[in-house]
């Protein structure tokens, strides 16, 4: 089926919602969630690989999820550290490129040294690039970008020149984001690059997103015109 595919997106976008309600609706600890969450990033970034998508972005921490449980960020930070350790040797030889999008500061220091050696051990990698959008927010990443243009002396800038002040400012904006668990919002992820973005939700959990829901996402943005704002005859 995947051989099949035409008109792939260059750059596909996911909320990557519901690993909670997976584990309240198995009687378990909302852990196990984030646990089948990173399987399910497993299997989206091989089939993303496969089918030629150049860049593949997942918001994996907002800002806003600080205000969760301790016990539940101190357990996603774990994994997150357990991820990035065992799966880099992998992305080097998929030659996949990982890059982390998000303020670093406050985040902690087992999380700073796996980033930073994860970056470094992909960093020749040019293949796949593979975006974790971590201690991330739209709105900051706006904020961080006038700051920057402040300092810089800048009186005057146009839409191409502010982009260089993003967090990746060589990321090409997504053409497709995908957003799992009946959630119909964007909840503050890339604010200024999703303007034209094609937005798909399903009401699958998180933890069951797999081969057949990712193609039918990709299905759903091939059957998609997009305008840009112009009108076609």
């Amino acid at each position: 089926m995947i051989d099949l595919l035409y008109k792939i997106p260059e750059h596909v976008a996911v909320i990557m919602d519901g690993n909670g309600r997976w584990a309240k609706r198995r009687g378990l600890p909302r852990v196990f969630g984030h646990r089948e969450g990173a399987k399910a990033v497993e299997r989206t970034l091989k089939i993303a690989n496969d089918v030629g998508i150049k860049w593949l972005s997942v918001f994996a921490f907002s800002t806003e999820n600080w205000g969760r449980p301790k016990e539940e960020v101190n357990a996603i930070m774990s994994l997150l550290v357990e991820y990035i350790n065992t799966k880099v040797p992998h992305l080097v030889k998929d030659n996949i490129r990982l890059r982390f999008m998000g303020r670093r500061d406050g985040l902690p220091e087992m999380i700073l040294e796996s980033m930073y050696e994860g970056e470094k051990a992909t960093e020749k990698c040019d293949g796949m690039n593979f975006v974790v959008a971590l201690n991330y927010s739209g709105k900051a990443e706006i904020v961080d970008a006038v700051k920057k243009i402040i300092s810089s002396g800048k009186r005057e800038i146009d839409e191409e020149e502010f982009r260089e002040y993003l967090y990746i400012p060589e990321m090409p904006e997504p053409d497709l984001l995908i957003r799992t668990s009946g959630e119909k919002r964007i909840s503050n992820f890339m604010l200024w690059e999703l303007a034209y973005t094609e937005l798909y939700f399903t009401e699958v959990l998180w933890p069951d997103f797999n081969e057949e829901e990712f193609l039918k996402a990709l299905y759903f943005y091939q059957s998609r015109e997009r305008r840009f704002g112009k009108v076609t005859v």
